[in-house]
């Protein structure tokens, strides 16, 4: 391996942030089973976690406020925070940023697959957001962060695709065409009773925007919003976020 200088030096350009205190970075990326290896060489992380997680949580909470209309409703807003906050989609971004390659790990946690661990990666992301807002101040870490996120906007597409696809599309054909225009439709049911398999079509208006496939209704149903949401993106590619 090369010199954890480097790695590190590497780690705070993909960050976009460079520390003027590095022992915060270091806590930041030290596991507690490296900790409990090596007490006389710092704390681990789960301090820092705690405080960054709050403060990711304001982060989001004031993007996303700002973002949204006077008539968006609480638990709208709620929900788009909970997906850009949630474990699995932290993990991502700290794979995307390779926060890897700066975790400190014990031997064992190292020889278990502990450095591409969703949890050891999920309390790094936070704890890095703890450590850059002690090490500077609220407005450059809310900088730094919402630019590891990109676009929320396009963030939470992503997320609401993958998600709930039958929400999505009903929020983006909703201001237009109201609540009750979507309807899906069983094209056919094929397969013995104990492996059934159903096909649905996705019709706006006496439109049909695409079709699924799946072992249930309701997951068949769920692919065929997918591919209407497909089709709808590639329609109009601006209004889909």
């Amino acid at each position: 391996m090369g010199s954890p200088d480097l790695s590190l030096a590497a780690l705070q350009q993909r960050l976009g942030y460079e520390f003027r205190n590095p022992a915060l970075l270091r806590e930041a990326l030290t596991h507690a089973s490296y900790a409990q290896e090596n007490p006389a060489d710092g704390a681990h992380n789960q301090r820092l976690e705690f405080l960054g997680d709050s403060v990711l949580h304001f982060i989001l909470t004031d993007a996303l406020f700002r973002a949204s209309t006077p008539t968006e409703r609480e638990g709208v807003l709620s929900r788009r925070r909970a997906i850009l906050s949630k474990g699995g989609f932290l993990t991502q971004l700290a794979r995307d940023l390779q926060f890897d390659t700066g975790l400190r790990l014990s031997k064992g946690e190292e020889e278990t697959g502990g450095r591409t661990r969703a949890s050891s990666l999920e309390d790094a992301f936070e704890a890095l957001v703890g450590a850059i807002y002690l090490d500077s101040d609220l407005p450059t870490t809310q900088r730094v962060v919402l630019a590891w996120y990109g676009s929320l906007d396009a963030r939470l597409a992503l997320a609401d695709d993958a998600e709930n696809p039958k929400g999505r599309l009903q929020e983006l054909v909703q201001p237009e065409h109201g609540n009750v225009a979507l309807k899906y439709e069983v094209l056919s049911t094929t397969g013995p009773r104990h492996a059934r398999q159903f096909e649905v079509a996705v019709i706006l208006n006496g439109e049909k925007l695409g079709a699924g496939q799946g072992p249930s209704k309701k997951v068949a149903e769920e692919a065929a919003a997918a591919a209407a949401l497909a089709v709808l993106r590639a329609r109009t590619p601006g209004e889909a976020k």
